[in-house]
């Protein structure tokens, strides 16, 4: 619990991923960070990602087995938060319009839920398919 008068953390995991990528290879790179982190699944606020990965089963299913929302952003409100990324990618730029989905996703929506600046603490981290990273405000 914050002490009185200070806000509550909003802390947000950022996830991108190749298309067919697995709801378990999602899931197991996320408890590997929180572990790396010390920190427990409760203590995420939500799930977010790219516009562009709508639909995707594997997220869609992470979300839904973990109890998690999954917000979804546009090219636009991606690129708003590149310059606090740690490694943009051409790629990625080509594919989604944005240089980064798991960074950018994770800081655009701690940012939104909480109406307060967000900060990266773990940056992009990788599984075979798929991107995670943590951002909170």
């Amino acid at each position: 619990m914050a002490p009185v008068g200070t806000p509550e953390p909003v802390t947000i995991a950022g996830l991108g991923c190749r298309r067919g990528c697995t709801a378990a290879e999602l899931r197991e790179l996320l408890e590997r960070t929180l572990r790396q982190l010390a920190l427990p699944l409760g203590a995420l606020d939500g799930l977010a990602t790219s516009e562009h990965k709508r639909g995707e089963a594997g997220l869609v299913q992470l979300a839904h087995d973990l109890g998690l929302p999954l917000d979804f952003h546009t090219a636009e409100q991606l690129a708003c938060h590149e310059p606090q990324i740690s490694e943009g990618s051409e790629q990625v730029r080509e594919l989604t319009g944005a240089a980064s989905v798991a960074e950018a996703s994770a800081l655009a929506s701690a940012s939104e839920r909480s109406g307060r600046a967000a900060t990266l603490i773990c940056p992009k981290q990788r599984s075979a398919a798929a991107t995670l990273a943590i951002a909170r405000a």
